[in-house]
């Protein structure tokens, strides 16, 4: 296939639209199910690159669920505790211990499951059957993954009544060095932006606490890639193989900052004990548990208690998970690590980073408040690298 017509490009009034190679070669990808669009493309190549890079980095398998051309988390295959598998819904899930795969996606489609709702998926490995029922169950777009087992094929083309969204991609697939991009009708040509990240990249240690344990540079890694494939300015919490919060196009990097920082505390507050223990009726889906942790979580809390709304969503009305709880447990988390696609320009990022459990950070440095930043992290025994290099993606 050398061309792909698509309905339309990022909305209906945007006609005509294709995807094509420049060259005149085959496209590297099969459309085994659905119809995907400009969007769905646009969601599919980033998330792929991600996914492939996790793998290559880490030799781990690695999942994405992506929105509007931006991660909402990436996660490579480690098992899951428990309380994970009930926070993020899979706790039912016959098989998934004993799939890796299956585990990094649970994983990403389990840490901000409101931004997630009809995500784009990327597997780094062939989709087995496990992570092809875990992805039927949810509201989900398409997904792209190098092959297909036939049975989890077969799973995932009975859903949206036949009209899933499946492509298949060439793994071993290599773009041309040069990119292209056209804007207001002048086009852009840059370098492809091929940098590998890996463990070197975090040698330049400049903090006065130097303890790097593996976990943490693994969480580094995967939190520098994620944010490779992010809308800039960007911001990455990553904890336990997994990206527990992205904050993505801001202006401001303290906004950045602020917003990845509060995904990653609902996160952490979704596993504790008055949260996994909410008495949901049988008959309230997941979607709409979702929706109800976040309020039951947020200050409108009140909004779900109230007498005539907590009836339609509880077996019994629960107690209030008060802020003063909510900071104190918190306050426990600890070990969670922070990557940024440019230096911080303030201490203040590093003051609000510590509010959520951060202890290692890597950055590009670079800034003329360089020592301002350093200084934070040294009162707050944070370990900090500078990478040298800027991850801006537009």
């Amino acid at each position: 296939m050398k061309e792909f017509e698509l309905k339309y490009g990022c909305n209906p009034n945007q006609k005509p639209s294709r995807i094509y190679m420049a060259d005149g070669s085959e496209l590297p990808i099969e459309i085994l199910c659905g119809r995907p669009g400009f969007i769905n493309f646009l969601d599919a190549f980033n998330s792929w690159q991600l996914v492939k890079e996790i793998k290559a980095a880490l030799n781990m398998p690695a999942a994405t669920s992506f929105k509007h051309v931006s991660p909402t988390s990436a996660a490579v295959g480690i098992k899951m505790s428990d309380n994970l598998k009930k926070a993020c819904f899979v706790d039912d899930i016959e098989g998934l211990d004993e799939s890796p795969l299956a585990t990094a996606y649970a994983r990403a489609r389990g840490t901000d499951r409101m931004s997630s709702f009809g995500d784009w998926i990327a597997l780094s490995d062939v989709c087995d059957v496990t992570t092809a029922k875990l992805i039927k169950r949810e509201v989900s777009d398409g997904v792209i993954a190098p092959g297909y087992e036939p049975e989890a094929l077969e799973i995932l083309k009975s859903k949206r009544n036949g009209n899933y969204n499946i492509v298949k991609i060439d793994p071993d697939y290599v773009p041309a060095v040069q990119e292209i991009k056209q804007v207001y009708g002048i086009t852009f040509e840059q370098g492809r932006n091929n940098f590998k990240i890996d463990e070197e990249l975090l040698a330049n240690i400049v903090t006065e606490n130097k303890e790097f344990p593996d976990d943490a540079k693994r969480d580094l890694i995967i939190a520098l890639i994620t944010l490779k494939y992010t809308q800039s300015n960007s911001v990455c919490y990553a904890v336990d193989g997994q990206a527990i919060g992205v904050g993505a196009g801001q202006q401001s990097r303290i906004h950045c900052t602020r917003l990845a920082g509060n995904k990653a505390d609902i996160w952490h507050l979704r596993q504790h004990e008055k949260v996994l223990n909410l008495p949901f009726l049988d008959t309230v889906g997941r979607p709409d548990r979702d929706n109800t942790i976040d309020v039951y979580i947020s200050d409108e809390y009140e909004d779900i208690l109230a007498d005539g709304v907590w009836q339609t969503l509880f077996s019994e009305k629960p107690e209030p998970f008060t802020k003063e709880e909510q900071k104190a447990y918190l306050a426990t988390i600890k070990g969670v690590a922070l990557g940024s696609d440019a230096f911080f320009p303030f201490g203040d990022n590093i003051e609000r980073a510590a509010k959520s459990g951060v202890s290692y950070i890597a950055e590009p440095g670079g800034s003329i408040r360089d020592d301002n930043v350093i200084a934070a992290c040294n009162k707050h025994g944070m370990t900090m690298c500078f990478t040298g290099m800027r991850l801006f993606h537009h």
